[in-house]
């Protein structure tokens, strides 16, 4: 992928297209709504999906959209596009995609998003409850044969040296940071897929888990997912399965209204029932909108949750003030934290943060 834009820019167009909930192209219906009413076509399809499917610049398609010659160049221009996907099976045959467009489209977004990170810089540590091989840097005891190079306590071994008269650090002289245990983490992503999400909100949520499962996995932790609307769309047990963690979270689609209580709940089966560290972070932008009384729904849901050894954060994204108080409750009760994500660019090193600060 590195090496072929064609591939990337193949892989953008469906990843365009799950983000603003399009599951088949339909180039007819797509030139006549832009036609009608560009700017409603754009926010049914998102401002990229008319330019990287023709290769035009949006300005200059807006500009031009009503010439009958030039709507005839961009439904052809369309079509050889899609005939192209379809030649390279990540379209089927009635332009929906397939699963293959899929892996496409998470290998995309992983790839940019991994570029981000780099550039960023991935920071942070956390600490975990139960007993692992792996651990934090505690205590110093004389270096053996065996220990690690990298557990060399430097400056503890040149004092030593120091005082013992020698010149040069020896072996005798060596130090060596000894390990606290650390245990693994289980943590679930839920993330809100009701239809106010649609567009930017949901790819960074996207990239958010991406960025948790690359990060998790490469600590030995696990990460599930819960993909939710009005019910559970999709989920993912907590694996270190990183392919199928981003192709289940690549093809989320935006739709309908807000099911908080129902995520929790089904998170919780997601968990295992070990005496493991257990946390849930939840993505959403809303009040919860479905059933007899939503709000105390959700509340008693994060109960549920905290009685069962889970904890529970939030990340909200423009949430009213209603939101954030419920958002605060919910934290409250679930012993987590309540993060407030005022640029839609910094989701995943928020998320990041939530995953460094479980305890």
């Amino acid at each position: 992928m590195q090496n072929d834009k064609e591939t990337i820019d193949d892989g953008k167009i469906i990843k365009e297209a799950l983000n603003q909930s399009v599951h088949s192209f339909t180039p007819d219906l797509m030139i006549e709504q832009h036609v009608n009413n560009y700017s409603l076509a754009e926010n049914l399809y998102g401002p990229k999906m008319l330019s990287v499917l023709s290769g035009y610049d949006d300005s200059y398609t807006k500009k031009n959209i009503n010439i009958p010659e030039f709507q005839r160049e961009l439904k052809k221009r369309i079509n050889e596009k899609l005939d192209q996907l379809k030649a390279k099976k990540l379209l089927d045959k009635d332009n929906s995609i397939n699963l293959q467009g899929i892996k496409l489209a998470a290998l995309t977004m992983y790839t940019e998003e991994l570029d981000k990170l780099t550039a960023k810089g991935i920071s942070g540590e956390k600490y975990h409850k139960k007993a692992n091989i792996h651990g934090d840097r505690q205590d110093i005891k004389n270096y053996k044969k065996g220990d690690r190079y990298r557990d060399i306590a430097i400056k503890r071994s040149a004092k030593k040296a120091i005082r013992r008269g020698h010149k040069k650090i020896q072996e005798e002289d060596l130090q060596v940071f000894e390990k606290q245990s650390k245990g693994q983490i289980n943590i679930v992503l839920g993330v809100d897929a009701s239809g106010s999400m649609k567009g930017s909100k949901i790819e960074m949520s996207k990239k958010a888990g991406i960025a948790l499962a690359y990060k998790a996995i490469q600590e030995k932790d696990k990460v599930g997912l819960v993909v939710f609307g009005t019910e559970v769309k999709d989920m993912v047990e907590p694996t270190q399965d990183f392919m199928k963690l981003i192709t289940t979270i690549t093809k989320a689609k935006a739709s309908k209204e807000t099911n908080l209580s129902g995520s929790i709940e089904k998170s919780i089966e997601l968990f295992p029932p070990r005496n493991e560290t257990k946390h849930l972070t939840i993505i959403t932008d809303a009040l919860p909108t479905t059933g007899k009384d939503p709000q105390k729904e959700t509340l008693d849901a994060v109960g549920k949750a905290k009685a069962a050894g889970i904890t529970t954060s939030l990340v909200g994204i423009n949430l009213d003030d209603k939101g954030v108080e419920l958002a605060k409750r919910m934290v409250e009760i679930g012993e987590g934290k309540f993060h407030v994500a005022k640029d839609l660019d910094d989701v995943d090193q928020i998320v990041l943060e939530d995953y460094y600060d479980v305890k």
